[in-house]
């Protein structure tokens, strides 16, 4: 009978015998420590704990050296094994005793049969078909070259280190089997943490990768045959059984667990409980019938993964479930039984240091030299090439089950086992630094059409950066939008502020209604711009398997992501041309992200969200029993509460500042307090204090005017010393009725935290020169729209929207204070301002204070930086139902 069914029976028949003994367990005095055959649990329990906590402790330091987390496992065992803890007395007899051991490998090995069905959930076809050509041909030379080296070095290794009553042709097929073994997994992990998931080199290893694990396993099922046979004959017939077996799952079996998962619903609404139960009863009926026959069980759990339909990101989601549980608990204890077997203490000699170096030599040369000289042919540069070798030479986990098949097959000795073990230690680790130096970011390469982390609806790699509309007096409206969603709680927010921005359609009803009773004249000569909407969906790109899933089937994933399927619908059902796009990168890399999809797609505007997170609260603490507690708006902007820290939202504020510190393209910021748009506001509030950023605003106000629904007022807001100006403090009085406000009740209170320390924006040093002509442009745009009326050569695009717009100018000792009551007369009002971290016309830094020490709001540093002084007044005193903030691409 094979291990693995042996390792089952015997622990579990055991328990069956487990008693009631020791049962008071520490009040009793007995050491929990100890173990005890009927009961094992206790010792096992202190196991577990020890080895995750030992890797935990080392992946926190070799993650600053962007070191995978295997490194820190493997090496975790090894430390807990007899090359380190092991050698102090009565660790091992304590703690790993050998009578336990047959307990932890029960443990680990149904670990590892579902990790092996995690690796064949990976498995996706698709990233194969993208680079079929030069992934096979790299994957097949690699492994080729790798084998024939790993079986001319097994001749010595053979002669030096293994018994003669060990065949050397099963020696000879197990070294050559870890030579060309690529650990899949581990790599995958490696490429996120570099970023190169969506560069071409990142494309072409992920395929190669596919084509190295398949053939890989096959190679070792055919070894395990061949040791498990007794006789030529027999290893035959298991390897047809196999491949029978294979043949039978991937079509009657695969075809039928499609259907199934059509007729419960689960690849439109993810798995189903009964999907769940069938998917994994076939995937234990799969690693048993392997395992009788003569095949590890890994490798029917490895073929289970491979059937399981990928439609609707079915294997996603159940990887999703799965995967916490595997790398947290059950993976660790593999590389711990990994650890006990190996002994670093025994390469204590000359010769089998030369071995080991020999191996670790030839080894990284098989898979370097083949992989970077076919790369080249199939057409890479030097560089690209050097590191696509370099990440095939990548070992880890993979090649750590090969060993350990070996050994517990007696095919391996402890001191060739160590040897093996310290050699996919070193070549994993030199992975990362050496891709590093290879490839660096200003050297890499974005992937292709259908790359791995990027999709469009479009053409993703169209620059259309110079296809922006010419905007002229006569056409003075953008027409080209570039709106980002990271979650659905936006989604209210974003489709409002779309609908705002895009003019209504000439075929309209409410156009239509209005062009009827308008002159016709007029109408024909108003120039509507073909507008265009570009969604950039952003998914953040972790260590996780599931989101390396997602990253490899992103174009399945823009065709079923439900934020996407949104703002598809919306744009048909409003006559908008929306194009789609996805992005899942690292949440560092998102500003840099954005800033590029709209540089690259030629926006002339970029919409951001930004949502209230008490908007989603159920709470109601508006009782007559409820204590009364001060409002705070920010806190309803940035979420967070005193005892938990810092907020995620105070996070996402980086994410803007980034955005606006990075982006060459306009960017409006949307602020929604209540997280449903702008509700019924259809009135505008734009205070111009002047600056690049404020006229953008008022621009942005005449744009959104060209909506026959909407009406606005523009005030130029200038300030007057309180000595030459007799005008009394703005009473806010009339705020102080909440309730009439469109206004979330907040219920609690926490100002962010004034502690944390954020880099500003830095925009450089602004001249004498620069100023002045920031003022001569204020006075010019102004007197262009404000006094349209004076003037016969307003073009007839802008003289419907100017209609709607009442301009006044208004000075104050107090303007911030000012603006507030006048904004707060029109109920409800959606407030437009500048950001006005640049050039601003005036400066706000002695009256901010106290509009937010009346208001409750101290200490918002944070905020003040992020959407600047005006908007932090507005959102503070509560008085506009939304706040739209923009920064101007450009300084003058």
């Amino acid at each position: 009978m094979p291990d693995f069914s042996n390792a089952v029976v015997s622990p579990v028949s055991g328990l069956w015998k487990r008693t009631v003994t020791g049962q008071g367990g520490l009040l009793s005095g007995v050491d929990p420590a100890s173990y005890s055959t009927s009961d094992p649990l206790r010792l096992l329990i202190i196991q577990i704990g020890i080895i995750i906590m030992m890797g935990q402790l080392l992946s926190l330091g070799l993650g600053k050296i962007k070191q995978p987390k295997v490194i820190a496992e493997v090496l975790g065992g090894i430390l807990l094994g007899p090359t380190a803890m092991g050698r102090i007395p009565g660790f091992t007899e304590h703690i790993f005793p050998s009578q336990s051991i047959t307990y932890l490998s029960l443990v680990a090995n149904v670990g590892l049969c579902l990790f092996l069905f995690i690796v064949g959930l990976e498995i996706d076809g698709s990233a194969l078909k993208r680079n079929v050509r030069s992934s096979l041909f790299i994957a097949l030379s690699a492994m080729t070259l790798s084998f024939g080296l790993g079986a001319s070095i097994s001749v010595p290794l053979y002669h030096t280190f293994i018994p003669s009553s060990v065949k050397f042709t099963y020696f000879m097929v197990f070294i050559g089997v870890t030579f060309s073994i690529t650990a899949f997994p581990v790599l995958c992990r490696i490429l996120t943490a570099l970023k190169l998931l969506d560069t071409t080199v990142g494309a072409v290893v992920l395929s190669a990768g596919v084509c190295n694990d398949v053939v890989g396993w096959s190679l070792l099922a055919l070894a395990v045959a061949l040791v498990n046979a007794t006789s030529g004959l027999t290893a035959l017939w298991i390897l047809l059984t196999c491949v029978a077996f294979t043949a039978f799952l991937m079509w009657p079996v695969r075809i039928a667990l499609l259907r199934f998962a059509r007729f419960t619903g689960s690849t439109e609404n993810g798995p189903t409980m009964f999907f769940m139960t069938v998917t994994i009863l076939v995937f234990w009926a799969c690693s048993f019938f392997t395992d009788i026959v003569g095949v590890n069980a890994i490798f029917g759990a490895f073929l289970a993964g491979l059937i399981v339909p990928r439609e609707g990101g079915l294997a996603i989601a159940l990887t999703e479930k799965l995967e916490d549980m595997v790398t947290i608990i059950f993976l660790p204890l593999y590389f711990t039984i990994s650890g006990l077997n190996t002994n670093l203490g025994l390469i204590d000699n000359g010769i089998t240091w030369g071995f080991t170096v020999a191996i670790i030599c030839l080894d990284f040369a098989g898979k370097f030299t083949a992989c970077t000289i076919t790369a080249r042919i199939t057409g890479m540069g030097w560089r690209e090439s050097g590191t696509v070798g370099s990440l095939m030479s990548c070992k880890g986990l993979v090649e750590l089950i090969v060993l350990n098949i070996g050994l517990a097959a007696n095919i391996l000795t402890q001191r060739v086992f160590s040897m093996f073990v310290f050699e996919a230690l070193v070549l994993t680790f030199m992975t990362t630094p050496l891709v590093s130096i290879l490839y660096p970011p200003e050297r890499r390469v974005r992937a292709a059409v259908g790359g791995v982390s990027r999709a469009s609806t479009g053409d993703p790699d169209e620059d259309k950066s110079d296809r922006k509309s010419p905007m002229t007096e006569d056409q003075p409206w953008r027409s080209r939008f570039t709106v980002v969603l990271d979650k659905f709680d936006h989604m209210a927010g974003m489709l409002v502020a779309t609908q705002l921005v895009c003019p209504p359609s000439l075929k309209s009803p409410l156009v239509a209604t209005l062009r009827s009773t308008a002159s016709t004249r007029t109408f024909d000569k108003i120039k509507m711009p073909e507008v265009s909407v570009d969604t950039l969906r952003l998914i953040e790109l972790s260590d996780r398997t599931s989101d390396v899933m997602k990253s490899s089937a992103v174009d399945t994933l823009i065709r079923t992501d439900p934020l996407l399927s949104v703002f598809r619908t919306f744009g048909e059902l409003n006559d908008i041309p929306v194009s789609l796009s996805l992005s899942i990168v690292p949440y560092d890399d998102m500003p840099g992200t954005v800033a590029d999809h709209a540089r690259r797609f030629g926006s002339q505007l970029l919409l951001l969200p930004w949502l209230s997170p008490s908007s989603n609260t159920n709470e109601d603490l508006s009782g007559p029993h409820s204590p009364k507690i001060e409002l705070n708006p920010f806190e309803a902007f940035f979420g967070g509460s005193k005892h938990t820290g810092k907020s995620a939202a105070v996070i996402h504020s980086q994410f803007v500042r980034r955005v606006f510190a990075e982006s060459k393209t306009d960017v409006a910021l949307f602020i929604d307090p209540a997280g449903t748009g702008t509700g019924s506001a259809r009135h505008i509030f734009c205070p111009f204090f002047g600056g690049p950023d404020d006229r953008l605003a008022l621009e942005f106000v005449v744009q959104l005017c060209a909506n026959p629904r909407i009406s606005a007022t523009v005030v130029r807001m200038s300030k007057s010393s309180a000595e030459s100006a007799a005008v009394e403090r703005p009473s806010l009085a009339h705020l102080e009725e909440k309730a009439s406000l469109d206004m979330p009740s907040l219920g609690y209170q926490m100002p962010v935290p004034a502690n944390v320390v954020y880099p500003d924006t830095f925009y450089g040093q602004a001249n004498t020169e620069m100023h002045f002509q920031s003022e001569t442009a204020n006075s010019v745009l102004w007197a262009r729209y404000a006094n349209s009326e004076l003037s016969d050569d307003i073009p007839s695009s802008l003289s419907a929207a100017l209609s709607r717009i009442k301009f006044s100018e208004h000075s104050s000792p107090l303007p911030l204070h000012s603006a507030i009551q006048l904004a707060s007369v029109h109920k409800p009002v959606l407030v437009v301002v500048g950001r006005s971290r640049r050039l601003a016309g005036e400066d706000h830094t002695s009256e901010l204070p106290q509009i937010l020490e009346e208001w409750g709001s101290v200490g918002q540093d944070v905020i003040k930086k992020t959407i600047g002084d005006p908007a932090t007044a507005f959102v503070a005193s509560g008085c506009a139902t939304a706040v739209v903030v923009l920064q101007a691409s450009n300084v003058c």
